[in-house]
């Protein structure tokens, strides 16, 4: 896995929009305004995911890929670390529970006239 891949992905789920808010070299992922990720563009080697806190917890304790998340909420962000013991898909998985996440806390309305 590498940013390449991950911006693909990302740009694939619904509604998805890309900017760098914060540098230059920020580069980060929104469903309707709202981030669900977050990436180095010269790093290219994590990227910071909103997870549910007990499955962050879970993660954290089975993968060394999965830290706490680096400058964010470390209850609700994790830091995935590409190609250690994550696989790919399992990483992706992790995206799309953060599109989800983020999605799911849109107001009704919002997620209906999405459809």
């Amino acid at each position: 896995m590498d940013n390449i891949d991950l911006r693909e992905f990302c740009l694939n789920l619904p509604h998805t929009t890309e900017d760098t808010p914060f540098d230059a070299d920020i580069l980060v992922f929104r469903v309707h305004n709202k981030i669900f990720a977050l990436t180095s563009i010269s790093g290219n080697d994590s990227v910071n995911l909103k997870c549910d806190p007990e499955r962050a917890i879970d993660l954290r304790e089975r993968f060394e890929a999965v830290t706490p998340g680096f400058h964010m909420n470390k209850t609700h962000w994790n830091t995935v670390f590409f190609n250690q013991d994550l696989s790919d898909r399992e990483l992706l998985d992790l995206l799309k529970h953060s599109y989800d996440l983020i999605w799911k806390s849109l107001p009704k309305k919002m997620r209906e006239s999405s459809l």
